[in-house]
């Protein structure tokens, strides 16, 4: 069994979805803390040739509230529309417009004020548009040893999902020793994406946007190969 282990992202960056497509199942990591700055609920989209920010809004909560405690705010509603609203300013001339518009309104239209499981949500129905097979799981709901942390925390939860190979973002580079996992007899591998380019609206390419560009850009069988344009190391 392959799997990966990953925060929750909402319209996260090509590589999250390298990332679902190398796996056999992809566990969304929402029992741990959630940290402001991230890439949770917000990323990039392209505006007038430019990064552009867009976020949405989360309750108050407590500081070390986890993931799957967090609830989007009262202007959740409002925050959806602005957004479809943007995506049009953006992107209506975009060759993949309308079929990647009404799969955003799909995906903004369900009713699920939960942060972990909105996105849980999002990330089924872009994976099934794009006909990946991964399961998604939650990490909040298999029991585990609420007492580890790091390391021990994934590996034992690997354990109990029997995986045999491990995929982690190349990021995890310094933070997991092959040796270590080859102990408890899982392969670690990590996922290092390759130079992705599409042609956009302007001359030069801006790269690292969020899921959403690439499809507004490309039909679904040139995302897929996209996809594909990474190795193992």
């Amino acid at each position: 069994m392959k799997i990966a282990i990953m925060q929750p992202y909402l319209f996260p960056y090509a590589g999250y979805f390298q990332l679902i497509n190398a796996v056999d199942q992809f566990v969304l990591y929402d029992d741990v803390q959630f940290i402001k700055g991230g890439w949770i609920n917000r990323n990039y989209i392209l505006l007038n040739n430019k990064k552009n920010l867009f976020s949405f809004g989360l309750k108050s909560s407590s500081t070390y509230a986890c993931i799957n405690q967090r609830e989007f705010s009262e202007k959740f509603i409002e925050d959806k529309q602005s957004f479809l609203s943007k995506l049009k300013q953006a992107y209506q001339k975009a060759p993949c417009f309308n079929q990647v518009y009404d799969l955003i309104f799909k995906i903004l239209d369900h009713k699920e004020n939960n942060l972990s499981l909105f996105i849980l949500n999002s990330l089924r129905q872009t994976s099934t548009y794009l006909g990946l097979q991964t399961k998604f799981l939650l990490s909040s709901e298999i029991i585990q040893q609420p007492e580890l942390r790091s390391t021990d925390r994934v590996l034992h939860l690997l354990k109990i999902l029997k995986c045999s190979s491990y995929v982690n973002a190349i990021g995890g580079e310094a933070l997991y020793s092959k040796q270590e996992f080859k102990e408890q007899k899982i392969d670690l591998h990590f996922l290092k994406t390759k130079d992705i380019s599409y042609p956009q609206f302007g001359p030069t390419f801006i790269p690292n946007l969020s899921i959403i560009d690439v499809l507004m850009f490309n039909e679904r069988e040139q995302v897929k190969i996209l996809l594909e344009q990474y190795e193992l190391v």
